[in-house]
């Protein structure tokens, strides 16, 4: 798999290194992402059959299954350079009353996913393992801030600065590759990094105001990634996205409780297509992960990679051009640099994928 590490030994192959998260690693953001998902491990131990569960079942590696792999994590990252447009179409719902729907429509949502996929006994199998499902709320917590920042700046004007965190979090991605895991960098990664810090103090100094939006976001799906990574295979993508969302519960329903106390509740208030629209938010968070978790699974890391600056560069279209947020020469500075850090950081990802793919070869061949 590009970006894993192959050894020959004996004359056989050994199985590649988990992929590091100093190279270029899959991202999205901010709609509760999720790595690269293997068959979970709990489903014998819960002795649940096997089912066919479009994000966990085996694959063949045919060029069909890679092409509709890509299709997948392109929709996905499509459908989420979009969000902003629906976050807006649900006005007058405010940005803490919206994530509070999201958190109980997507745990809906994720049910009746679950009864269709017969997906329970994996579930309950996660459930009876308290380490998985602590992580699972370390995960939730994460997600929620990545969220509740995401929307609080879509509705606030900000949708540029938003995109810029997910234009970022490559970069800290392997920030927190080496704080975190220890990792060594190669030097191109350290030069990008060296780019990206020089772009965020451009726009503190030169914009005036610190980009707080676009490192919260960035920092939160940088460590979200790495609790998913954490609890690798052993937790799929519906069970994931269902405890993380069952955590969350708790937090969702005193938000409506304030929200109902006070401005009062959006919900059925604003007109039957804003409660059709509002009643979709379960089904808007919960495809496009599903879509990304198959989509992944499919297509080397490498692909991935690319794909993921689909959703952040849609962002920035439709915070620059349709809602007519400003860019200063600053920003257009800041951005700049920031772009020329991620293109070091991509070349180096696709230089070492190829330099991986040689490796495996020679390993095939002594």
């Amino acid at each position: 798999m590009p970006g894993g590490r192959f050894h020959a030994v004996n004359g056989s192959r050994r199985m590649p290194e988990p992929h590091r998260i100093g190279s270029l690693t899959p991202s999205r953001p901010y709609a509760g992402g999720v790595t690269r998902d293997a068959p979970s491990a709990s489903t014998e131990a819960s002795g649940a059959p096997a089912q066919a569960d479009p994000t966990t079942g085996p694959l063949s590696d045919s060029p069909r299954e890679r092409a509709l792999g890509g299709v997948y994590a392109f929709t996905a990252y499509f459908l989420w350079g979009f969000l902003p447009l629906y976050f807006l179409l649900l006005a007058p719902t405010g940005p803490f009353e919206l994530v509070a729907w999201r958190i109980v429509l997507s745990l809906a949502f994720c049910a009746i996913l679950l009864t269709v996929l017969r997906g329970w006994g994996r579930l309950i199998a996660i459930m009876r393992q308290p380490k998985l499902l602590l992580w699972t709320g370390v995960a939730g917590g994460l997600i929620y801030i990545n969220w509740q920042v995401y929307i609080v700046a879509t509705l606030s004007g900000h949708v540029i600065e938003a995109s810029l965190g997910y234009f970022m979090n490559p970069i800290v991605t392997v920030v927190l590759g080496v704080v975190v895991l220890r990792e060594r960098l190669r030097l191109t990664q350290w030069i990008a990094v060296g780019i990206a810090v020089i772009a965020v103090a451009v726009i503190v100094f030169g914009y005036g105001a610190f980009p707080w939006i676009a490192l919260t976001l960035a920092f939160t799906f940088g460590l979200y990634g790495l609790v998913k990574k954490r609890l690798g295979p052993s937790v799929d993508a519906v069970s994931g996205l269902t405890l993380e969302s069952l955590w969350l519960v708790p937090v969702a329903t005193v938000i409506l409780v304030v929200v109902g106390t006070t401005t009062g509740l959006s919900m059925g208030a604003a007109g039957p297509w804003h409660a059709l629209l509002l009643s979709l938010a379960g089904v808007f968070t919960a495809v496009p992960l599903l879509l990304f978790a198959a989509g992944a699974r499919r297509v080397p890391l490498t692909v991935i990679g690319l794909l993921q600056f689909v959703a952040p560069i849609l962002q920035f279209i439709i915070g620059a051009w349709l809602l007519g947020e400003p860019m200063t020469l600053e920003r257009w500075i800041g951005f700049a640099l920031v772009w020329l850090a991620l293109i070091v950081l991509t070349v180096d990802s696709l230089l070492f994928a190829r330099r991986a793919r040689g490796v495996s070869d020679v390993g095939e061949l002594t």
